[in-house]
């Protein structure tokens, strides 16, 4: 390998690396709001956090206020509420479908939500697995499967 073809390699090398390192870089910062008591909670921030998101968490005992000042709909409500760019996540959504959320940014989403608590999402693992849904739900009151687990 000559001089000029061995440059040309580190350039590629050096190029691909800040590319990824900017894209890591660029995950919004998530603010989790949750009660106090909850284990869990801190958990699933550890999750996001393992997969690039800086969470900042908030403890708060109104939770429901929260949550309808940010539009939960009641009937997906979680545990815990986050606010991640120009989105609102519910609840043990996996870090994966938030950030297939920022990348296809759908017509319409105000967030996405794992209903309830099921186990074997992130920071529910132990125990059976559910199967759970996430569900994505829009500004004007629609809802749909995002992703299945």
């Amino acid at each position: 390998m000559n001089t000029i073809q061995m440059f040309r390699q580190l350039a590629l090398v050096a190029a691909v690396s800040m590319s990824a390192g900017t894209a890591w870089a660029e995950l919004p910062e998530a603010t989790m709001y949750k009660d106090p008591n909850c284990g869990c909670c801190s958990k699933w921030a550890e999750h996001m956090r393992a997969a690039g998101f800086s969470v900042k968490e908030v403890p708060s005992q109104a939770m429901g206020r929260i949550k309808s000042q940010l539009g939960v709909p009641e009937a997906l409500g979680s545990c815990h509420t986050a606010r991640i760019g120009n989105y609102v996540i519910e609840g043990h959504v996996p870090a994966a479908d938030v950030k297939r959320l920022l990348a296809e940014q759908p017509a319409g989403a105000r967030g996405l939500s794992a209903p309830g608590m099921p186990m074997g999402s992130p920071g529910m693992e132990g125990g059976t697995p559910d199967r759970y849904d996430v569900v994505q739900f829009n500004a004007d009151g629609g809802e749909t499967v995002f992703a299945r687990h």
